[in-house]
């Protein structure tokens, strides 16, 4: 079976360094759209070396490994990485003219961060996801939430968002052509509630929050840049390198598609970007209600119901540490959805008061009733600390385990 990538960036090339590594595919189609460099000679050179994560063959081999690109094809565009043919297209960035079928096609991974709407008809003038189906490809993973230019218009029955080791039973292979893989954050973020919902149940969390202290990503200026018309966020055209920027994250929408329950839990979700080149980490807030027995909620319960979700965990998406990391310890971590930081849980009870004759809608025949008008209510907020690796080691062999599967299905 052949594999599609549609776009050569950040998640793009690592998701061609992970399938050249796992070898699951027999030959890799990179479409860039247009034409780099001088020609494959210098495609090959951004391919085998990167500034965070060093040269390809030492990703693959270890540091005494030498070069893995054994042939560069130019006349057939084609070059050898591993014994893995990749062939790539520098032709077409619409979708739909990219013919898929063409080079035998089956499955896409659109990395690109453009086409993120699945309303949008294959002959949309801008491009859409659809593109790729008319284009020839039975199934499209796209590498980022989706994104609906109609608010008021719900996913088609035919796309779904899934998160592996949460939802993942989710897509249908029957129903489902177009996939989300979400993003990096709600990724984490799902690792993260999951065990909780599932250990306290909805109704006992009153509350959550987090804020992402995030990496840089492509969509940041070097340095200060005029923003393009029409552009409402004027922070990220501030140079990337020297300062942190406040920013927004769709990843509190996108957990509702993943964990449904998160409907009956308040939610606020921040983000912060820093000046690293990977490695984030999400500060999550929880409310939590206290037993009527008077038994707390103690900060052992809560590193041992991620200590135990790790443990059972067959695809080890969860870790759980102990250790006091800093973010380039996680950098790279095969398959870590999630490193749960158990040295800076915290955590502290403490009682709500709550005016009985102030509540909204409470019917003052019932507030008769109680002996005492003003209640109080034990309530322990909890934080939790989650280290990912935005780019490779949490969300591109996520992606590519979500891609594996929907391919075993073809």
């Amino acid at each position: 079976m052949k594999l599609g990538i549609n776009g050569l960036g950040r998640i793009g090339k690592l998701t061609l360094w992970h399938h050249v590594g796992r070898k699951v595919f027999d030959e890799i189609v990179v479409n860039i759209g247009r034409e780099a460099g001088r020609g494959l000679k210098d495609i090959a050179h951004y391919v085998e070396r990167d500034s965070t994560y060093g040269s390809l063959h030492g990703f693959l081999y270890g540091h005494k490994a030498e070069s893995v690109i054994d042939d560069v094809d130019e006349q057939n565009a084609v070059i050898t990485i591993d014994g893995v043919a990749v062939k790539f297209l520098r032709s077409s960035r619409n979708p739909k003219d990219i013919g898929w079928d063409q080079h035998g096609v089956r499955i896409v991974v659109d990395a690109t961060g453009r086409f993120l709407d699945p309303t949008l008809p294959a002959e949309h003038p801008g491009g859409s996801l659809r593109g790729h189906l008319a284009s020839g490809a039975e199934k499209v993973i796209v590498s980022a939430p989706f994104k609906m230019s109609d608010k008021g218009k719900p996913i088609p029955q035919d796309a779904v968002t899934t998160v592996m080791g949460v939802n993942e039973a989710d897509y249908d292979p029957r129903v489902h052509k177009i996939v989300s893989a979400a993003s990096c954050t709600t990724t984490c973020l799902a690792h993260m509630m999951k065990p909780l919902i599932d250990y306290f149940g909805p109704k006992k969390i009153l509350s959550a929050s987090m804020a992402t202290v995030h990496a840089a990503t492509s969509s940041q200026e070097v340095l200060d840049r005029i923003p393009e018309a029409g552009k409402r966020d004027l922070r990220k055209n501030r140079g990337v390198m020297n300062n942190i920027i406040l920013t927004t994250t769709g990843a509190a929408e996108a957990l509702r598609l993943v964990i449904p329950e998160m409907e009956q839990i308040g939610f606020i979700a921040e983000s912060v970007r820093i000046p690293t080149t990977t490695g984030s980490l999400i500060i999550l807030v929880v409310n939590l209600q206290e037993e009527l027995s008077g038994e707390l909620i103690e900060r052992d319960l809560i590193n041992d119901i991620y200590r135990k979700a790790a443990e059972r965990d067959p695809n080890r998406y969860i870790h759980y540490s102990d250790e006091q990391n800093v973010s380039c310890d996680i950098i790279g971590l095969p398959k870590a959805a999630v490193i749960i930081e158990g040295h800076e849980t915290h955590r502290r009870t403490a009682e709500v008061t709550i005016d009985m004759e102030k509540v909204p809608g409470l019917d003052p025949n019932s507030i008769s009733l109680f002996k005492e008008k003003v209640i109080r209510v034990p309530i322990t907020q909890a934080v939790i600390y989650g280290w990912y690796d935005n780019e490779m080691g949490s969300y591109v062999n996520m992606l590519a385990d979500r891609t594996v599967s929907i391919a075993e299905d073809l």
